[in-house]
């Protein structure tokens, strides 16, 4: 259906509903002899006559009765969902998606997110923590939480968070009993937490930096976590083996969000 025959309806639907030419067109904005101009179009259009008209009332036919049972509601209910999407204008609501990895979601996004939500009753959020690093666009995400060197060119970033760092940790009675490794190579003979994660096909190799030297050692251990919160933050009762640790152990990156 062309454009204008939407227009055309809207006006039959405002005469009928109205029972007067003169009330309809004040109503819609239009002069009376235009308004009657389309409803007669349309009458032509569809070779069929719409409404009865008198001096005193205008009154729809039985064609146009059914025209208006059919038509009336549908309209309406567009008119409505119009509205109410005028609405988010004024007030955040509906559903946003959010993709981060768990560390993220525990240490950045709940935190501001619980003192939020409450204020914003119809607001819903959505938080997929994982580390595949999937593509926000593609994905139907709102907004991605990533580190600065993971966030794509073409999207739009923001920081959430101050620059952060990463360390490598280990307990007392480890030290104690290993010693501590001076150098990085060192690592080598360790007995490390490792990471694998779902975007990498081999173990994470630990990247370290002093100044502008930047290398990576491929560490190896017992225990394998596929989550940085994991290996962060083992069980009280695990051998407390070295591990990387936030503030973050390598180079610098700074965690933003994206979005679409």
């Amino acid at each position: 259906m062309a454009r204008e025959n939407i227009n055309d309806l809207l006006a039959f639907l405002a005469v009928a509903r109205e029972g007067s030419f003169t009330r309809a067109a004040a109503k819609i904005g239009v002069s009376q002899s235009a308004l009657s101009h389309t409803v007669r179009a349309l009458e032509t259009r569809l070779g069929l006559r719409l409404l009865t008209r008198t001096t005193r009332s205008v009154a729809p036919t039985e064609a146009g009765q059914r025209l208006m049972g059919t038509i009336g509601p549908r309209l309406d209910e567009i008119e409505a969902e119009l509205v109410a999407l005028g609405e988010l204008r004024d007030k955040p609501a509906g559903t946003i998606r959010i993709t981060a990895t768990d560390y993220a979601t525990d240490m950045f996004l709940w935190p501001r997110l619980a003192s939020v939500l409450p204020d914003y009753p119809d607001l819903k959020v959505e938080i997929i923590a994982d580390y595949r690093l999937s593509d926000i666009v593609a994905d139907r995400f709102d907004i991605g939480v990533r580190y600065g060197d993971q966030v794509a060119k073409d999207m739009v970033a923001v920081r959430v968070t101050a620059d952060s760092r990463m360390a490598i940790v280990c307990s007392p009675s480890y030290k104690a009993k290993r010693g501590t490794p001076v150098r990085p190579q060192d690592l080598l003979a360790h007995s490390c937490i490792t990471l694998r994660l779902p975007t990498r096909g081999s173990l994470y190799a630990w990247e370290l930096k002093k100044g502008r030297r930047e290398l990576q050692v491929r560490v190896e251990g017992q225990v394998t976590f596929n989550g940085v919160y994991q290996c962060s933050t083992p069980p009280s009762t695990a051998p407390a083996s070295p591990s990387c640790r936030a503030t973050w152990c390598s180079r610098t990156s700074t965690p933003a969000g994206s979005s679409a």
